[in-house]
């Protein structure tokens, strides 16, 4: 089984790009800060991700649906 990761900028939206959440960066970190948001993991010294089926939980239980 692989893993599946994604990035902080395939999460965030900008001005110039739609991302997974409607929140900028920087909410993903203050997010991550406070513990609101699953925290990420380094791949290389400037490669961060965070677990996809992680951030699907978050999503799903913040919508009230299940993750499957």
């Amino acid at each position: 089984m692989s893993q599946r990761v994604i990035r902080v900028a395939e999460l965030a939206t900008t001005k110039d790009k739609a991302g997974l959440l409607p929140v900028s960066p920087a909410t993903i970190w203050r997010w991550v800060r406070t513990g609101k948001f699953p925290k990420p993991f380094k791949l290389g010294d400037a490669i961060t991700v965070w677990d996809a089926s992680a951030v699907e939980e978050f999503i799903a239980k913040r919508s009230g649906g299940t993750t499957q």
